[in-house]
């Protein structure tokens, strides 16, 4: 199943839902269907916040979708799937609108760098985030960028080496992954509700400015994340990296 993309909008805010039955997984076609999504978002300018959500109670985002990636059986093939972690970090980077994301769980290796691409997170006390793409064999090359504009080359090397541990909500508030941590998602929902209809007050032109001069020094990263994309191609396509995802699959 390549899972659902809900968009809606109440005045100037837009709310995007994605939904996938595999822990919120993210295979190619809804990774690409999300990047479209905000394109369209982009073009509309009565639009001034987007609100980033996923479905259920559980995980928020288990990452990439492992059945998807053991299909791409070739270079071409695994780099364009890596290629829409890419796309989706780049365009929430040059999205005019300020994005938000809504973390009600845990979140793990894609899902993290999603998070971290989006200009302001806020979770809730339940969304542990883990890196675990090394023990996958691979490693987590295209999401890099993102993760370490937020928190800190330190913290990042240490998410990324205990690539087996769940890491606290608390801990990704104090790294700065997470602007704001929650009780529940009561709670998480009536401080993305607040957040977003005040930042809808200000300009468009405001938003889109500040939003530009957050990311400054980061006018590379479609040449950047592409190539980092082709790297992760290559190790997924090990023995070690292959059989790993057999096993995980066949469980």
């Amino acid at each position: 199943m390549d899972g659902t993309i809900t968009l809606t909008q109440n005045q100037a805010v837009a709310t995007i839902t994605v939904g996938h039955p595999a822990a919120n997984a993210l295979p190619l076609a809804l990774l690409t269907k999300l990047s479209q999504t905000l394109k369209v978002i982009a073009a509309d300018t009565m639009i001034r916040v987007v609100v980033l959500q996923t479905e259920g109670h559980g995980a928020f985002c288990a990452g990439a979708n492992l059945a998807d990636l053991a299909r791409a059986d070739t270079l071409e093939k695994a780099t364009n799937f890596f290629m829409g972690f890419a796309t989706l970090i780049n365009t929430l980077r040059t999205l005019p609108q300020i994005t938000l994301a809504r973390v009600h769980g845990k979140c793990v290796g894609g899902g993290v760098g999603w998070v971290a691409a989006c200009d302001y997170a806020v979770a809730t006390e339940a969304a542990a985030v883990k890196l675990s793409e090394l023990a996958l064999g691979i490693g987590p090359h295209v999401i890099a960028p993102a993760v370490k504009r937020k928190i800190g080359t330190t913290a990042f090397s240490k998410l990324s080496l205990d690539c087996t541990e769940w890491h606290s909500a608390a801990w990704a508030h104090e790294k700065g992954l997470f602007a704001k941590i929650t009780k529940d998602q009561a709670a998480l929902d009536s401080v993305i509700e607040c957040l977003s209809s005040q930042l809808a007050k200000y300009p468009i032109s405001a938003l889109t400015a500040l939003k530009k001069l957050q990311w400054e020094g980061t006018e590379d990263w479609e040449i950047l994340l592409a190539e980092k994309a082709k790297t992760t191609a290559k190790l997924a396509l090990s023995e070690f990296t292959q059989s790993i995802i057999k096993k995980l699959i066949d469980k």
